[in-house]
């Protein structure tokens, strides 16, 4: 069986359940998915730049708005478990945990535990990170030592 560990910010739509189910043909993957709240460490500045830079200037204002860090928590826990019940719907093994700190630190050692054939980072773009390889994925590929494949996330 295929191992995916899966880095995630928000529960999968119906459509990311569908993409990632179908990413390896009709082989039998396992995923393990790591849920980041959104917290403290992703700096609202560059959160807000992305948005205005995607025309969603109604979000940037909105930004203080939204729970982060300890906040956060309960509201990532109930879309870790959604992705996982929709995962497992679709036929695959899947277990999961919400991210508290150092999740590129967790991610090595789960990579390393589990066995990994590669890790799948489903975000939504985050352009001032990824010009400066700030992102997730961009740092990940210099920690797991698997592929790291990085993936947009669709909105229903």
């Amino acid at each position: 069986m295929f191992t995916s560990v899966l880095m995630i910010e928000k529960p999968l739509s119906s459509v990311d359940v569908e993409f990632v189910s179908t990413l390896h043909g009709d082989e039998g993957v396992s995923f393990v998915v790591l849920m980041q709240p959104r917290g403290d460490q992703a700096d609202v500045l560059l959160r807000a730049i992305d948005d205005v830079a995607l025309g969603r200037v109604d979000e940037a204002v909105r930004e203080p708005d939204k729970p982060r860090g300890e906040e956060a928590k309960p509201l990532a826990q109930r879309g870790l478990e959604a992705t996982l019940e929709a995962l497992r719907a679709r036929g695959h093994e899947a277990v999961g945990q919400v991210v508290a700190e150092h999740p590129l630190d967790l991610l090595k050692s789960v990579v390393a535990e589990t066995g990994a054939d590669e890790v799948i980072v489903l975000t939504a773009p985050h352009y001032v990170e990824e010009f400066f390889h700030r992102d997730w994925a961009s740092r990940a590929r210099h920690k797991v030592g698997v592929p790291v494949l990085k993936l947009f996330s669709h909105n229903e």
